[in-house]
């Protein structure tokens, strides 16, 4: 049976009247930047969310730049990130100018580990920057109590959790800010980039929707230096097209999650994903470990099965941080993840008999 890893015109197919219909709404408009469009999805998603200000930008990696830029953290200042996560929430750090601080992950959830990052702050850590990797939230409560006594900012990466909960709080709503990607593979996706910024805190939210536009709150009047990150109408109205249907999505995600769990639980040589108690993912990636990945990979691909590798590269071991001087082992938690993590196909729209061939490949690769 053939199993792509993801399919995007699906989600199309199930919305088409709705997204048609938007699509239409602001072209007949003939308002493209800053109009009702943005301010209706950010106040639908912040609602959704649970936090007072959501503010549409251009991408998730520019949604935690602008967050940075807007707590004033800058050149001198240091910023803990996960040593296992995509490059963009490093990238982040060094478009302010902080210095990045590696820490490494919790072995069983592969999300930063408290009791590391705790070792790890100094005098001038700023900011904690946990990813909710893979759909599961981080453990914030835990970083918040290292950073609330010390007024040092948590920054959520969300970009692959819209929908997630910790201890029944939303993802986005868990640190003082969050950055959100809508990059159309995520659990809720635009028709292109797309990203956000969801916070409480409304001084924080005003400079953000300030340097998203130039710096500027009234045109050709600039208060800071600021960036070109606005978000199109049609995009947003895209959006709101598919935010209802997210907690849909999100449900059949964890139906697949849970036959991956059930049927691949005992197959030696493969480490599944732990859930923390207090956590409910939703599951933007279901990623394994094995030490045979490649030959697993190859297998699965002569049966018409895809797979993805997220991430091959741990960010240290980048062209873009070898001038920092990071040698091999510096971090061997991120690298040994980096050798052996492997994504099965999960998405809304897979069925459950495709997964289930994937679970039976799986399984006829090791023998049980």
């Amino acid at each position: 049976m053939n199993v792509p890893f993801l399919e995007l015109k699906p989600t199309y197919d199930e919305l088409r009247a709705e997204v048609d219909a938007a699509y239409r709404r602001v072209m007949d408009s003939g308002w493209y930047i800053f109009g009702p469009e943005i301010t209706a999805f950010e106040g639908e998603y912040a609602a959704s969310v649970g936090v007072h200000h959501a503010i549409a930008v251009a991408n998730g990696l520019e949604a935690l730049q602008l967050v940075l830029m807007a707590a004033r953290v800058g050149p001198g200042d240091e910023v803990i990130v996960p040593s296992h996560t995509y490059i963009a929430t490093w990238l982040a750090v060094t478009h302010v100018g902080a210095t990045i601080v590696p820490c490494e992950p919790d072995e069983r959830t592969w999300n930063i580990d408290p009791k590391r990052v705790a070792s790890l702050i100094s005098p001038r850590t700023r900011c904690i920057l946990p990813v909710h990797l893979y759909g599961q939230t981080a453990d914030v409560a835990a970083l918040r109590a290292l950073a609330d006594p010390r007024d040092i900012l948590v920054l959520e990466d969300a970009a692959q959790s819209q929908g997630a909960t910790a201890h029944g709080i939303a993802s986005g709503a868990l640190g003082h800010a969050a950055g959100v990607s809508f990059y159309p593979s995520k659990n809720l996706g635009a028709f292109g980039d797309a990203g956000a910024v969801t916070t409480s805190d409304p001084a924080l939210a005003d400079r953000v929707r300030t340097l998203r536009n130039y710096g500027s709150r009234e045109r050709y009047h600039h208060e800071m230096p600021g960036l070109n990150s606005r978000l199109s109408e049609l995009q947003c109205a895209f959006l709101r097209a598919k935010l209802p249907r997210l907690s849909t999505w999100n449900a059949r995600r964890r139906a697949l999650a849970a036959i991956y769990r059930e049927r691949l639980a005992a197959v030696p040589d493969l480490v599944l994903p732990e859930i923390a108690p207090w956590a409910d993912p939703v599951w933007h990636l279901f990623v394994v470990r094995t030490s045979r990945r490649e030959a697993l990979r190859a297998f699965l691909a002569a049966r018409g099965i895809a797979t993805q590798i997220h991430y091959p590269i741990p960010p240290h071991r980048s062209g873009a941080y070898a001038s920092l001087g990071w040698k091999p082992g510096a971090f061997p938690l991120a690298e040994r993840l980096a050798e052996e993590v492997l994504s099965l196909p999960i998405g809304p729209h897979h069925r459950e008999d495709q997964i289930h061939a994937v679970c039976d490949a799986v399984r006829a690769f090791y023998g049980v």
